[in-house]
């Protein structure tokens, strides 16, 4: 039996509160008044969700003082299969007691290509065909920084067109794409001219006023303008990079014929399609990858966080027509990590074997279901959007004045009390979006109904003393 037929459960019923439940309090430990006075300014998440932990299973966490939380961050998305699956687990041992090599830079093993042969089985034919793949240093933004390089060698081009709203990565080349302005604003200059930002198809709050199917129109008409009007004042790009589901801009999904407008508009200019994989790739979002919603195919693929198996690793996957640029053109000392090879192949196997971008999709739905409820009583629950299990929840001002959509603006203030109340009850989730206002559900793809319907239930109750505090 299937994972998704498994696990998927009766119907959720409507949440009642219950007239006594166990908060927890959040008294400064010791390791945490450590971390305060030792630790950089620039640490972000201990401010937000103070605990220490010391033992994690599955979705769920134990911090310090034996309390136990769902762990609805599960490292911003790096846990496809939560804390020390079982498969995870026995490959890491199975490289150790092998006494495999941990770190072989690019020279390959019987680990590394099983590692490619696994990640190319997963990809749509079309894009395995022409695949090739570039090991980076060991996050993210290190991929999106060797998919500029890419698309810049191949093309003869340097400008990229990014997306308000996204998010590639936090070094200097990667925040140049980013479209919040709060990173950047101490640094000064970053690529300069290099790089030119798009409205997103942002349908709650559509740039142009609009939304729906009008405003996914505008928004193409208005690509495909700059990219063939010679005085637009930009030039050409070497290339378009885009979250196919933005994610610390706020779970903001693209329409789907959005993106496939923007396939047939870059492809025709000979731009090439960057997709941002990092968050929302395996399973994640009910399928394999986020852009297989679209039937397109990319140009470049980057992926990290799940590719690991929860341990570090990044790659780019693009077709053949770029790899122009010369060895060494792009490097890093750790992008060798053997145990994590071996624990992304362990993962992309279970995602396959069992089903989980189905289990993922039907989770979500039951997740969705659940919050169109709580709707009903809370106003404030303003957007509720996403796929699979990356779900938001963008919190309004119900008495505030309505945009020209007339929806009513973002409650930035009441998202921190929500986070706080549902820590409280034992969940852990983060904030994101625009002025912190969208409450983010990213928990292990193997999430199973009756969890879902706790999450659900622990959320519903945070709302009721979360709101009740204004």
């Amino acid at each position: 039996m299937s994972v998704a037929t498994s696990l998927i459960e009766d119907q959720p019923a409507r949440i009642a509160p219950t007239p006594a439940e166990t908060l927890y309090q959040f008294d400064e430990s010791p390791l945490l008044a450590r971390q305060s006075q030792q630790e950089s300014n620039a640490r972000s998440y201990p401010r937000r969700i103070p605990l220490a932990l010391k033992r994690a299973k599955g979705i769920y966490v134990e911090d310090v003082e034996g309390r136990s939380f769902i762990d609805c961050l599960a490292g911003a998305g790096t846990l496809a299969l939560g804390h020390n699956h079982p498969v995870v687990i026995e490959a890491i041992q199975q490289v150790l007691s092998d006494e495999l090599p941990l770190h072989t830079l690019d020279l390959t093993t019987p680990v590394k290509d099983q590692f490619v042969q696994d990640l190319f089985a997963l990809l749509p034919p079309a894009l395995a065909a022409q695949a090739k793949i570039q090991f980076c240093g060991p996050t993210g933004t290190d991929a999106v920084e060797a998919a500029l390089k890419l698309v810049r060698t191949a093309t003869g081009r340097s400008t990229v067109l990014s997306f308000q709203g996204g998010y590639h990565g936090m070094s200097q080349g990667a925040l140049s794409l980013m479209g919040s302005l709060g990173p950047k604003k101490p640094l000064g200059a970053l690529l300069g001219n290099g790089v030119q930002f798009m409205p997103y198809p942002y349908d709650y709050r559509c740039p142009f006023g609009l939304g729906g199917a009008q405003g996914v129109q505008v928004n193409l008409n208005y690509l495909e303008n700059l990219l063939n009007d010679p005085e637009a004042g930009v030039q050409l790009p070497a290339a378009v990079i885009v979250e196919v589901v933005q994610g610390e801009g706020g779970v903001i999904p693209a329409d789907l014929d959005w993106l496939r407008g923007l396939r047939r508009i870059t492809e025709k200019a000979g731009v090439a399609l960057i997709v941002d994989e990092i968050q929302s790739g395996f399973a994640r979002t009910g399928k394999m990858f986020a852009f297989e919603h679209a039937g397109i195919i990319p140009d470049v693929v980057v992926m990290s966080k799940a590719i690991g198996g929860s341990l570090p690793l990044a790659v780019v996957v693009y077709r053949d027509w770029l790899d122009t640029w010369l060895p060494g053109a792009h490097a890093g000392t750790f992008r060798g990590n053997q145990m994590a090879m071996a624990a992304g192949s362990a993962v992309m196997r279970y995602l396959t074997e069992h089903n989980v971008c189905e289990h993922a999709a039907a989770m979500g739905e039951r997740l969705s279901e659940h919050l169109h409820i709580l709707q009903r009583d809370f106003p404030q629950l303003g957007d509720i959007r996403g796929r699979g299990l990356m779900l938001g929840v963008e919190l309004v001002d119900p008495t505030g004045a309505p945009d020209a959509q007339g929806h009513p603006p973002i409650f930035g203030r009441l998202s921190p009390l929500v986070q706080r109340e549902c820590l409280k009850r034992g969940l852990i989730l983060e904030l994101g979006g625009r002025h912190g206002g969208v409450v983010r559900f990213l928990p292990p793809l193997v999430i199973t109904g009756a969890e879902i319907d706790r999450v659900a239930d622990i959320f519903g109750r945070a709302m009721v003393a979360a709101t009740a505090s204004l």
